[in-house]
C-alpha cells in the first residue's frame, strides 16, 4: 500500500465520534437542495443510523421537506401519511406493514421504526400540513398496487375516468401479480404488450394535472394517483426491458427514480413557494455518478448521474458510504430469507481497503472542490457493492467493479467495521449479535 497516499488521507479524514462531528458535513453540503445518501450494502445498521442522523439535521437545520427512498411509492406513501398525522395507522410498525415484497428488511427494521417515530414527533410541532416532512418512494416494482391505487382514486373523483382506467389496465391486470411473466410473454411474442394502454392512462392524468395547475395547485391526492400512473407506465416498460438486457432495465429504473424525484420536488414546491429540499436514500450504485464507473462505460446511467446532469452543481450533494468488514443482513438468493452474513474483509486493490488503511474507525472524507489524495492516487481501484443478495464465495465477480470514487461522490463516509441491520421479522438464519466496538456511538 502506498504510504504517501495513506498519510495524505489521514490528514484529510474527519473522524466521526460525536454528533457535532456532522457539523462539517453540513457545511460541505451548503445550500444543496438535493442531498443523496448512499450505502454500500442494503443491510448495514450503521449506514441506516448515520443516514437518519444526517436526515434529521437536514430537516431541522436546513429546512428539508422530504425523505425519498429506494422503495415503492404506495408503501412509502402509507408511511408518509402516518408521519404527517394522516391515515389510519396507529404505530410505526403498522405504517410499515405495507412493505411485504422482498426484501422486507430494507424498510421493516428497527432503525427505520426509530426514524418514522422521530418524523411523526417532529411533524407534530409543525403547524402547517404543507410544511410537514414526508416520506416517499422512488421505485417502480409496485405494478399491481399502483394500478389499483389509480382506479381507487378515480372511483371517488371521476367514475367515468375510472371506467376508462379499468379497461386500459385490464390489458395487464391478470399478469400483475407476477409482472416478470408479463415481461417474458410480451418479449417472446406470446402476448401483445400493453404499452399504449398504460401510456394513455398516464397522458390522461398528466392532462388533468395541467388543468389543476391552470386554476391553482395540483391536490395532493391527485398527485399521488398521478404518480401511481407513472409507476404503472414505467413498470410496464421495465418488465419488458428485463428480457432485453440488464443495462436497459437498469436505465429504465433509474430514469424512473429521477423522474419521480423531479415530480416530487415540483409538487411539494407548489405549496411552499420554492423547489422542495429532499434527502434521498438509495444504494451507492444508484447514487454514485455512473459516468465514473465500469458500468457507466458499458452504457448504464444512474440517479446520481441524472441529478448532476439536470441540476446546477450547487443544487446537489452525493455522499457515499463504505465499509471494510463486519456483518450484513442479506439473502443468498432472490426472494430468499434474510440472513446474518459475515462481510469478507475488503480486497487489497479496492477503495475500501485504502480507506481501511487510514486506521480511523469512522470518518468523513470530503472530496468536492478538493484535490483529494484519493483522486491523486493514480491507481485503478475496485469498489464493492452488496445489495439484497450477498455471495461471499463469488465476491469479486458478484460484488466488485472498477470505479473512481473521488469523482462519483462529493464526499465519502467510511465505517471500518459495521454490523448487520436488525429486521423486525427475523428468519431462522438471522440471530442477534452485539454491535461492533468501533461504532461511533456518540452519533
Amino acid at each position: 500500500m502506498d504510504k504517501t497516499l495513506i498519510a495524505a488521507l489521514q490528514r484529510e479524514a474527519r473522524p466521526l465520534e460525536t454528533a457535532e462531528d456532522l457539523d462539517f458535513l453540513l457545511d460541505c453540503i451548503g445550500d444543496a437542495s438535493l442531498v443523496l445518501l448512499g450505502e454500500a450494502t442494503h443491510g448495514t445498521r450503521e449506514f441506516y443510523r448515520l443516514r437518519a442522523d444526517i436526515s434529521k439535521r437536514l430537516i431541522v437545520d436546513k429546512g428539508f421537506d422530504a425523505i425519498a427512498v429506494e422503495a415503492d411509492w404506495p408503501d412509502a406513501l402509507r408511511v408518509s401519511r402516518y408521519v404527517q398525522h394522516g391515515g389510519d395507522d396507529m404505530s410505526a410498525d403498522q405504517a410499515l406493514s405495507g412493505f411485504k415484497r422482498f426484501p422486507q428488511w430494507m424498510w421493516r427494521n428497527h432503525e427505520i421504526v426509530d426514524l418514522v417515530n422521530w418524523l411523526r414527533v417532529h411533524n407534530h410541532h409543525v403547524a402547517s400540513p404543507a410544511r410537514r416532512c414526508g416520506f416517499y418512494g422512488l421505485d417502480l416494482y409496485s405494478l399491481q398496487q399502483s394500478m389499483h391505487a389509480v382506479i381507487d382514486y378515480l372511483d371517488q373523483a371521476d367514475p367515468q375516468a375510472a371506467a376508462r382506467a379499468r379497461q386500459r389496465y385490464g390489458c395487464i391486470d391478470h399478469f400483475a401479480e407476477d409482472p416478470q411473466r408479463y415481461g417474458y410473454a410480451t418479449s417472446f411474442g406470446m402476448k401483445p404488450d400493453c404499452e399504449a394502454e398504460v401510456l394513455r392512462q398516464l397522458v390522461d392524468m398528466n392532462r388533468a394535472a395541467n388543468e389543476h395547475l391552470r386554476t391553482g395547485m395540483v391536490p395532493d391526492e391527485f398527485f399521488y394517483a398521478q404518480q401511481n400512473a407513472r409507476v404503472t407506465r414505467n413498470a410496464e416498460v421495465y418488465y419488458r426491458a428485463m428480457f432485453k438486457g440488464r443495462d436497459e432495465s437498469w436505465n429504465v429504473r433509474d430514469s424512473h427514480m429521477a423522474e419521480t424525484l423531479q415530480a416530487l420536488r415540483e409538487h411539494l414546491g407548489q405549496a411552499i413557494g420554492r423547489p422542495a429540499r429532499i434527502v434521498v436514500w438509495a444504494h451507492n450504485s444508484h447514487l454514485g455518478d455512473a459516468r465514473h464507473t465500469e458500468m457507466g462505460r458499458h452504457g448504464q446511467l444512474n440517479l446520481g448521474q441524472l441529478v448532476r446532469e439536470r441540476y446546477r452543481p450547487q443544487d446537489s450533494f452525493l455522499l457515499g458510504f463504505t465499509t471494510h468488514a463486519g456483518s450484513v443482513t442479506a439473502a443468498s438468493d432472490w426472494d430468499g430469507p434474510a440472513e446474518l452474513k459475515s462481510i469478507v474483509p475488503s480486497r487489497p486493490d479496492s477503495v475500501e481497503h485504502v480507506l481501511h488503511e487510514v486506521g480511523v474507525p469512522a470518518f468523513l472524507l470530503p472530496l468536492r472542490g478538493r484535490s483529494s489524495a484519493l483522486a491523486r492516487g493514480g491507481t485503478r481501484l475496485l469498489e464493492r457493492a452488496i445489495g439484497v443478495i450477498y455471495r461471499p464465495d463469488t465476491e469479486r465477480m458478484s460484488h466488485y467493479f472498477f470505479a473512481d470514487a473521488a469523482q462519483q461522490f462529493d464526499a465519502l463516509i467510511h465505517i471500518d467495521r459495521t454490523t448487520a441491520l436488525r429486521p423486525l421479522e427475523r428468519s431462522a438464519l438471522w440471530h442477534h449479535e452485539e454491535p461492533a466496538e468501533t461504532y461511533p456511538s456518540g452519533l
